[in-house]
């Protein structure tokens, strides 16, 4: 027999770990890097208690009441979710950028509508990497959510049909079994494949998410009895190691980690193993893992999860907004978000969820009330979206170009020939990322970009620091006659040091550059030009410097017959200026930053020693970039967003194409001085 529906709290404390660690991991806490398999948790759960629900109607009925489930869904998720978005829009369109508008109207649209997970995979955004995250970014889980439970109940049905008509109730129950087996198998194997050949679509993607429900789903298919027969102490051994599971996804997995993928298994088979060691049990054992996340404050967070969900995003987001630059202000949002959750859950959730009028109530009338609530907010961001006028992006002031110099020609307004305009930057990149050329954070076959010809030849060897001076390095060879070939990876310096992602080692780095260097040893270039990242992490108890200056020592000395150039980090403004320039189109000295807090990291200082005690040269452009700037927040030399009419960064810092191609004279000039300045 099916186990009856009952309160489980541990379940609650399933649900009070998963936003806890979505909240921690969203407010900048460094040890919850992983805190996004928070999700992960919710779908399993949710898979348990509503496919349960289900199989018990089928098991019961021998039907599934559509309306009335697709009311009880409305009413549990529609209202909360409705006021959220509106508040949200309301709140913060006047202080997002220009830039930013449409964008926060269309994804209000979306999520209105239950579709932003595909509105986030369209337009390729990066979960983790987003500088400037969308606002409703957190609504994609609601999305896959929702449209599983689309899904859901109609494949129950055609299974339990089927498998009635051949076995009977057993056979009935098998057959949802198999089905659910079916999409689990299928989804799991689309989710492996796709994350990394498209990482955006493999998380937010329903196809690729539906497996995690149909995990909790099998769960609930397994009866209480048989469960009832594994042994105590196995059982709280399981809900430990699900536990234990959990928590080390959380504190190991992180945003550079090839996620969804295989590692999804650890979040999702640990909820699942949690879930399974409490089914049958009115209250958990004492020392269980569900008596541990079952105590009351757990609970209490458990109840106001949804809620929490919705609310704590946007006041993050907004926060960092309005007050940039503030490192503790994330977890003091994320605290604040506790009791602003709980004033939407007691003033919202719950009284729509238990309202007698809205309980009592047709399905059918409750699904046109859903609807008509929908469609209001939906159109009515639509609208705003349609009528807004175009945002002003630049002043009607016209500058003449001019080739970058020292001291640098600082443009005090945005202009408007700015080149690129702030609305192409973000998209002005290197043609290495068109050419398929710079290899994402866990491939690690080499693929080299090569351009021009020449008898001799330049390789420009580094990570994404690397690959946004493509266009300079790549005029400057030009004007020496030379070929060049790139090969670059982000996240991974051609410095052969130690270099980590999230605290763990960064094993596709090290290989790439083994590869990379055996190749170079193998056909050694005339001129190497290394660029990196100053700041790439390393791991915790090693002196960054140390390891930068070893790294950087062992490529001079690897290639006794190339000469090799150290270009020196260009400065990091911290956050990308694109916002800070459409705020303060007159003033955009405003968006410069001190030289003090641009130039850093510890692959600078290395450059610098190194280039000093080996054969190496050191090219350091700084001058080009920071200079003393009438109006800049600062007195001393400041780094500005935009030189001689054309923008330098494209986020917080990656240059320009444009910008890194105008630099190639400079570039040209450095390189000729350091090539052939030693003969």
């Amino acid at each position: 027999m099916m186990r009856r529906a009952g309160f489980r709290r541990d379940i609650q404390g399933l649900r009070a770990i998963a936003v806890l660690a979505v909240v921690t991991q969203h407010a900048g806490a460094t040890w919850a890097p992983g805190g996004f398999i928070g999700v992960d948790v919710f779908f399993v759960v949710s898979g348990f208690l509503i496919t349960g629900l289900l199989v018990r109607e089928l098991a019961e009925t021998g039907r599934i009441d559509l309306p009335a489930f697709t009311a009880r869904r409305a009413r549990r998720i529609l209202p909360a979710a409705l006021v959220v978005v509106v508040l949200t829009v309301v709140g913060a369109y006047g202080i997002v950028s220009p830039l930013r508008r449409e964008t926060l109207l269309a994804d209000a649209v979306a999520s209105a509508l239950f579709v932003p997970n595909y509105a986030f995979a369209v337009r390729d955004a990066d979960y983790f990497g987003d500088e400037t995250p969308s606002l409703f970014q957190h609504y994609w889980s609601l999305g896959v959510e929702e449209q599983w439970y689309l899904v859901c109940p109609a494949l129950l049905l055609a299974a339990w049909a089927v498998g009635r008509r051949l076995g009977g109730r057993r056979g009935a129950r098998g057959a949802v079994a198999v089905a659910l087996g079916i999409v689990l198998a299928g989804s799991l194997a689309a989710v492996v494949a796709l994350t990394p050949v498209s990482q955006p679509w493999a998380f937010f993607a329903l196809w690729t998410r539906m497996w995690e429900f149909a995990v909790g789903a099998l769960i609930a298919l397994v009866p209480a009895a048989a469960v009832a027969r594994i042994p105590g102490l196995v059982r709280a051994a399981l809900g430990w190691a699900g536990l234990a599971g959990i928590l080390a996804a959380i504190a190991l997995i992180g945003e550079s980690s090839a996620f969804p993928g295989v590692l999804v298994l650890l979040p999702v088979l640990s909820t699942g193993a949690v879930i399974l060691a409490g089914i049958g049990q009115d209250a958990p054992p004492r020392g269980s893992a569900g008596a541990v996340i079952g105590n009351r404050p757990f609970v209490f967070v458990g109840e106001i999860s949804f809620s929490l969900y919705l609310v704590h995003w946007p006041l993050i987001v907004a926060g960092a907004l309005l007050a940039p630059g503030l490192p503790w202000l994330p977890a003091a949002l994320g605290v604040a978000s506790i009791p602003v959750a709980w004033a939407l859950f007691r003033l919202v959730e719950q009284p729509t969820r238990r309202a007698r009028v809205l309980v009592d109530a047709r399905p059918r009338r409750t699904l046109l009330a859903a609807a008509g609530a929908t469609a209001a907010v939906a159109l009515a961001a639509g609208t705003a979206l349609a009528v807004a006028p175009e945002p002003a992006l630049a002043t009607q002031t016209r500058v003449a170009h001019a080739e970058p110099a020292v001291p640098p020609e600082v443009t005090p307004v945005v202009p408007a020939n700015l080149e690129p305009g702030l609305a192409d930057a973000p998209d002005d990149e290197s043609e290495v990322y068109d050419d398929g050329c710079n290899l994402g954070y866990q491939e690690e076959r080499p693929r080299p970009c090569s351009f021009g010809e020449g008898d001799e030849r330049m390789v420009l060897w580094g990570d994404s620091h690397a690959a946004h001076w493509v266009p300079g390095v790549l005029r400057a060879a030009e004007e020496r006659g030379m070929a060049l070939t790139t090969h670059t990876k982000s996240r991974c310096s051609s410095a052969l040091a130690r270099h980590v992602l999230d605290g763990s080692a960064f094993g596709a780095c090290d290989r790439w550059r083994s590869t990379v260097l055996d190749e170079l040893r193998e056909d050694p270039p005339e001129v190497l030009v290394l660029a990196n990242y100053a700041d790439e992490e390393v791991p915790d108890g090693i002196d960054a410097e140390q390891a930068w200056r070893d790294g950087l020592r062992e490529v001079v000395d690897a290639l006794p017959e190339t000469r090799v150039l150290l270009l020196a980090d260009t400065p990091d403004l911290g956050t990308s200026p694109l916002d800070c320039l459409a705020m303060n189109l007159e003033h955009a000295a405003v968006c410069a930053v001190p030289e003090s807090e641009a130039v850093r990291g510890a692959g600078r200082d290395a450059v610098r020693e190194v280039a000093r005690e080996t054969r190496a040269e050191e090219i350091d452009l700084l001058p080009y970039f920071c200079a003393p700037i009438d109006g800049a927040p600062s007195e001393e030399p400041s780094c500005a967003p935009i030189l001689g009419g054309l923008l330098v960064y494209r986020d917080s810092h990656h240059l320009t194409a444009t910008f890194a191609e105008a630099m190639g004279g400079a570039l040209a000039e450095a390189i000729d001085s350091a090539v052939d300045g030693r003969g």
